[in-house]
């Protein structure tokens, strides 16, 4: 934890633990990485959930009205903050099942395409949002990539496999 941030992250499918060794530090530094390209502006509070595809399908069903499992899903942080102690940013959630079947589809490492789908979460909390436009996609694709690069992660919208 840098900067006074507090990354909270929840393994509610232990499957994340046997694919992944250190799966909570990846997970933290992804998250950190986001931060370093689009700082947050004071302290927050991230909650990362590594859970399964009928848990995020069920999210997505409820929350996006689209009833079939996805990557990550994020959920900003609503209301006004207070002040005093940590600015609660919101939720990202990650379902395994999708990230192995789009890893191995991708010829990707998991831990790579974990890193990247982190970063794009905590980007959308940040406020960055790529389906407003091709612009705000493009800007969004950007700071991934300069994101991932402090993390030794490749472009994952370059050719080159990761």
């Amino acid at each position: 934890m840098s900067a006074g941030h507090e990354i909270d992250v929840a393994v509610e499918d232990g499957r994340w633990e046997e694919a992944l060794a250190g799966i909570e530090a990846r997970v933290a530094e992804a998250v950190e990485a986001a931060f370093a390209v689009v700082p947050p502006g004071g302290p927050v509070e991230v909650s990362v959930v590594l859970t399964d595809d009928a848990a995020v399908q069920e999210l997505n069903r409820t929350w996006r009205h689209k009833d079939k499992p996805t990557n990550v899903l994020s959920f900003p942080a609503s209301g006004v903050h207070a002040g005093g102690g940590l600015r609660p940013l919101g939720d990202v959630v990650l379902a395994y099942d999708t990230l192995v079947r789009e890893s191995a589809e991708q010829s990707k490492p998991l831990g790579h395409h974990l890193a990247h789908l982190v970063v794009h979460g905590t980007l959308h909390l940040l406020g960055h949002d790529h389906e407003t436009g091709e612009a705000e996609a493009d800007a969004m694709e950007a700071l991934e990539v300069v994101a991932l690069r402090r993390l030794g992660v490749p472009d994952p919208y370059g050719d080159a496999a990761d």
